[in-house]
């Protein structure tokens, strides 16, 4: 019979790499395959699902599900066109989500499982632990299928992503409330739903719901969309008022509870909001505890979130964090962006920094709402002299066409050079208008370059040069199709 000693050292194995990863979201996959087209050997470890957030959880589900209820919205919304006339019907939930998560399972294999044999790393199933010292970190792995595997590498990547923050609310504990990811798994429509939160998830699935068909009630602390613009609050919340949403600003539940028809109950001071279901969507928090960071000499903020360097570098030279671990703006882009970089900045010391003075933000409401560089707000915080225009959609053709000329653009520019700083629009694929000024702002471009620049007429994006030569003419004065 084999001793507890030998059964012990049967259950442990140890493992040898260049890059530990902790996680297989964006960020994970980023460090994982730059690292391995450098020639370095990694093991990464996941102690859930393969793919995190993004693919799982987040932006493929609730996208693919915005786009549904989207198409039902069209049909419901066809007599903005005359002589058009469509109708919609009851949702088939379970087969809505039942498609979805096909979708998501064929992205997951071919996007994240697949690759891990295509670029030939190791995959660790288990729970990761950080043992050992500042000067000598190790993962201690609790493996699912049982026993521990130690891993020894040269650095080490944390990009465990982030989970839905849930407020310190009295009785909210007592009540089956939904989060952004439970909220995708409903096998019904709700008839009523309060929305906790004013941020992008919270626009986003507020509209989706109603979309559906659900009446749908916003609770906002401060105003919708809160770091961007305030007339993209202003038109996103004339737009959700125009769909039947009801957005009340300035509130923050100071408990909730279930009636006895089972329906939650939000009170605030002075009133209450009832409906049958409640989702939370008041931000992300990083998903840190359990790491044992402070063993190994890395310091995390109150949140959790683990402190970096614009390099991404850890209060531990060999340990490094990225994407939502970090506290900083959550888009999987960004994470890809940081996974990448750390590969470079640990095995060819290229000393990269995160610039995000062009970040691209886009939240998917339909107008949608998107923007990149300064709102005006920062420009002035930061002791530039700029001015602005805000050009509403009407003045678009594209809009015009689209019988739909809710939203606007705002365009901020530095007074002195005429530079663009910030762009902002609340319109139908405005997303591809912010995708437009980054590359407009990498190349330094002024107001006065862009309203002379080549721009095809009856595009969205039209409306970027139309914004611009506002600034100098009078576009009441041009014709349609004016150069």
């Amino acid at each position: 019979m084999a001793s507890a000693r030998g059964t012990q050292e049967q259950q442990m194995s140890h493992v040898r790499a260049d890059l530990a990863v902790i996680g297989s979201g964006g960020a994970a996959y980023a460090a994982a395959i730059r690292a391995t087209t450098l020639g370095r050997s990694v093991v990464m470890v996941e102690r859930d699902t393969v793919g995190g957030t993004c693919v799982n959880t987040g932006c493929i589900p609730s996208k693919a599900l915005i786009a549904a209820a989207e198409a039902r919205h069209v049909a419901l919304d066809s007599g903005r066109f005359p002589g058009i006339d469509t109708h919609a019907g009851a949702v088939d939930m379970p087969s809505l989500v039942g498609s979805t998560q096909k979708l998501v399972e064929r992205l997951r294999a071919e996007k994240y499982v697949d690759l891990v044999d295509a670029y030939g790393w190791k995959l660790l199933r288990g729970d990761a632990r950080f043992e050992g010292t500042p000067d000598a970190p190790v993962l201690a792995v609790t493996m699912s299928a049982g026993g521990v595997e130690t891993v020894e590498a040269d650095h080490y990547l944390v990009a465990t992503g982030a989970r839905p923050a849930v407020p310190a609310i009295d009785g909210l504990d007592r009540v089956d409330y939904l989060t952004s990811t439970t909220a995708m798994e409903l096998d019904e429509v709700p008839e009523s739903l309060l929305v906790l939160g004013g941020g992008y998830v919270a626009l986003e699935q507020a509209q989706l719901f109603a979309r559906l068909g659900t009446k749908v009630t916003m609770l906002v602390r401060s105003r919708p969309a809160s770091r961007e613009e305030p007339e993209a609050s202003a038109a996103l919340a004339a737009v959700f008022a125009d769909e039947g949403i009801s957005v009340v600003l300035g509130v923050v539940p100071e408990s909730v509870r279930t009636d006895e028809a089972g329906r939650v109950v939000a009170m605030v001071p002075g009133r209450e909001y009832t409906a049958d279901r409640l989702l939370i969507a008041t931000g992300r928090r990083p998903i840190t505890n359990g790491l044992n960071l402070e063993a190994v000499g890395v310091r995390t903020g109150e949140a959790g979130e683990v402190a970096v360097t614009d390099q991404l570098a850890t209060s531990n030279p060999r340990i490094w964090a990225a994407g939502d671990a970090t506290g900083h703006r959550e888009f999987v882009y960004v994470a890809a962006a940081h996974g990448e970089q750390v590969a470079d900045n640990a095995f060819t010391n290229a000393n990269r920094s995160v610039n995000y003075s062009h970040l691209p933000r886009v939240t998917f409401t339909s107008p949608a709402l998107a923007a990149v560089g300064m709102t005006e707000e920062q420009a002035r915080a930061a002791g530039i002299r700029c001015e602005c225009r805000v050009l509403p959609l009407e003045n678009v053709p594209r809009a015009l066409v689209n019988r739909d000329t809710r939203g606007f653009i705002k365009v901020v520019a530095d007074v002195g050079t005429g530079r663009v700083l910030g762009i902002t629009a609340v319109a139908k694929d405005a997303g591809e208008l912010a995708a437009a000024g980054v590359y407009l702002l990498a190349a330094g471009m002024t107001v006065q370059q862009v309203a002379a620049t080549w721009s095809p007429y009856l595009t969205m994006a039209e409306g970027i040069k139309l914004a611009c030569q506002s600034f100098t003419r009078d576009l009441s004065m041009l014709s349609c199709c004016a150069a």
